[in-house]
């Protein structure tokens, strides 16, 4: 083997102790071999080519089963079992059972190659390292530094915080610094829940219900889907018999229903979830997402409520749906139907964001200001910022790309751009990038070039002229997110670490999510469905600590108006912000928003090439492959 060693496989007992017994066996640059031919043990089950593992020199590496015996990779309390010419990535401090159950090997990365993780690999820290990083660790969920590495490590938010901000899903495989505060189904759709709508684009309905296996328990569900006929099907003969499924009426072509969100009726109050995951394995494993959710307590029936903004703009969005009305009896509480007025019944005036949603549909009137960009440029208008966003760019990032002119992006970066000063000067037009991932990017990824399939953008569309001004690299080394695709789509304007306003959205960069003016700007046309968060700099409010699974608070706390509704300024940062008194109000709160990539992004250099799924690359990825496969 060659001299320079990017790690080893140590070889470990039946307690997974180290058994020094055998010998750890060095790993190089490129492919090594592994089976009976250098493992000194007598089991036929190994075959003498058991195993190819590929080590970059990063640390990073591919596992690819070349025997008949399948293999088990052991990720933090993850199991994956690998049959013949199966592969996966592997990672620092994995362990590999080579015949499940049997010849445990552990694999580590050589000191030297432990650097900074954009790989998505752990590493032991020499003590200057430690040192440096005890004055950049973040407190109090802010980091100190704008390039502060591992940032996300310090984001620990309390759960009373918790509404004021999102969190990004888990990771499959990355180090445990990099999913801090970080979320799964099982830790969203828990504890007592009485109907469950969850409202998506893709749902596999064979992943779905061994995943969430809470919801096997839940009395009634309604799933709101986009699906196309041969999955519909599948899914109707797999559904459990109290399941409901609903496609919405696409009444504009080309048009699909793409919302991320569920709601979820406790006898305490309803949980509302809007996220960015499909109902897919891959989404909630592989990628880079992002998922927001409150919980409200129901309304004190003796108590009139005249609701409020979040209120309506939920229920206008539920009813454009209209799914099937069905009846469900409450155990406490009674016969409800659940149409969408039934979410009426819930107390929202503790809700820390703003509903920016779309519907397909010709919109004029009032509603020409109700739906897509916009709703948003309406809601901006409202608002009143910091002098300091005047003319500040922004930031377009998402997975998908449409068929886009420079009229439409100037139309949208109009409504991007609204608001006001503190002294009611507009804030101006800010120039816009958009964070997109590059062909190496994905070549590199988690999942290799097979990440680029859920990016899903053609050349023709990628590749225009004037698009290239706008181009800005995926980097995320701050959340440990450099390789695992961005899925997540996020919309901001920012001067350097602090937000204007930030929006967690299900919209990609297109006319049918975000819709387009006609008519000389008196209709607005949308296809598609979407539904997004949108965090302002005065959206906290006190009270929001309301539980629906936290049976411990007592009730009468949190039953009927929220007390003490005044609104506190905060201000949005990311990560990595700078505490600087001198530019921060001290009556005001800061809120660390978990934006996974860094700001301000980096262009694309000459060298850089856009991803778009459609092109032919031969260069192979991290498993060896070309694309299109």
């Amino acid at each position: 083997m060659s001299a320079t060693k990017i790690g080893y496989l140590i070889p470990l007992n039946n307690d997974f102790k180290e058994d020094t017994s055998l010998s750890n066996l060095p790993l190089s640059p490129g492919p090594n071999v592994i089976g009976r031919n250098n493992i000194p043990v007598s089991d036929k089950r190994l075959s003498r080519k058991h195993l190819t593992l590929t080590a970059a020199a990063d640390g990073s590496a591919n596992l690819l089963v070349e025997g008949t015996n399948p293999v088990v990779v052991k990720s933090g309390d993850q199991r994956k079992k690998l049959k013949s010419n199966e592969h996966v990535s592997i990672f620092d401090g994995d362990i590999i059972e080579l015949i499940p159950g049997h010849h445990f090997f552990k694999y580590v990365i050589s000191l030297s190659r432990k650097r900074p993780p954009c790989n998505g690999g752990t590493y032991n820290e020499e003590p200057s390292t430690k040192r440096m990083r005890k004055h950049a660790e973040p407190e109090n969920g802010i980091g100190k530094g704008e390039n502060c590495e591992e940032a996300i490590r310090g984001f620990r938010v309390s759960n009373d915080k918790l509404p004021l901000t999102f969190r990004l899903l888990r990771v499959q495989g990355l180090p445990g610094w990099a999913n801090t505060s970080s979320v799964s189904i099982g830790d969203v759709i828990q504890g007592d829940v009485l109907v469950a709508i969850l409202s998506n684009y893709m749902v596999d309905i064979d992943w779905l219900m061994p995943a969430c296996p809470a919801l096997a328990k839940v009395p009634h569900v309604l799933v709101i889907h986009g699906e196309g006929d041969g999955t519909l099907e599948h899914m109707k003969r797999r559904k459990r018999a109290n399941w409901i499924l609903h496609k919405p009426p696409l009444p504009i072509s080309f048009g699909t229903h793409h919302s991320k969100a569920m709601l979820l009726v406790y006898p305490r109050g309803v949980r509302i979830i809007v996220h960015t995951a499909n109902l897919i394995h891959v989404d909630w494993n592989n990628k880079s997402q992002g998922l927001w959710m409150q919980d409200f307590p129901w309304k004190d029936q003796n108590t009139p409520s005249t609701g409020c903004e979040f209120e309506n703009d939920l229920v206008d969005y539920l009813s454009a749906l209209k799914w099937p009305e069905f009846n469900s009896n409450l155990p406490g509480l009674g016969n409800f139907k659940i149409n969408p007025y039934f979410f009426k019944k819930f107390d929202y005036s503790s809700a820390t964001v703003r509903l920016i949603a779309s519907v397909p549909g010709y919109h004029t009137g009032p509603n020409l200001k109700k739906w897509g960009h916009m709703k948003l440029r309406t809601v901006l208008q409202e608002c009143t910022f910091d002098k300091e966003f005047q003319k500040s760019p922004l930031i377009y990032q998402f997975s998908s790309l449409g068929s886009l002119d420079e009229k439409w992006m100037a139309e949208l970066s109009s409504s991007m751009s609204s608001g006001f000063a503190d002294d009611k000067t507009p804030l101006g037009l800010g120039e816009p990038l958009i964070v997109w991932p590059t062909v190496e990017d994905v070549r590199c990824s988690l999942e290799g070039y097979a990440g680029g399939s859920a990016i899903p953008s053609p050349q023709k569309n990628v590749e225009k002229g004037f698009l290239k001004k706008y181009w800005a690299r995926w980097k995320a080394s701050h959340t440990g997110r450099c390789r695992a695709m961005p899925h997540i789509k996020t919309f901001t304007r920012y001067n350097g670490q602090k937000l204007a306003w930030f929006l967690l959205t299900s919209s990609n960069l297109s006319k049918a999510a975000w819709g387009a003016l006609q008519k000389n700007n008196s209709q607005l046309m949308i296809r598609s469905y979407e539904l997004g968060v949108l965090f302002l700099p005065s959206m906290k409010r006190h009270g929001c600590s309301f539980s629906c699974t936290n049976n411990g608070v007592p009730s009468k706390d949190h039953r009927g108006s929220i007390k003490n509704p005044e609104v506190q300024k905060t201000n949005l940062v990311t990560l990595t912000w700078q505490d600087s008194h001198q530019n921060t109000d001290e009556s005001s709160e800061v809120i660390s928003l978990p934006v996974p990539y860094e700001l301000p992004p980096q262009r694309y250099s000459s060298e850089d090439v856009p991803w778009s799924w459609d092109r032919r690359y031969t260069k192979k990825d991290v498993y060896g492959q070309v694309w299109p496969r």
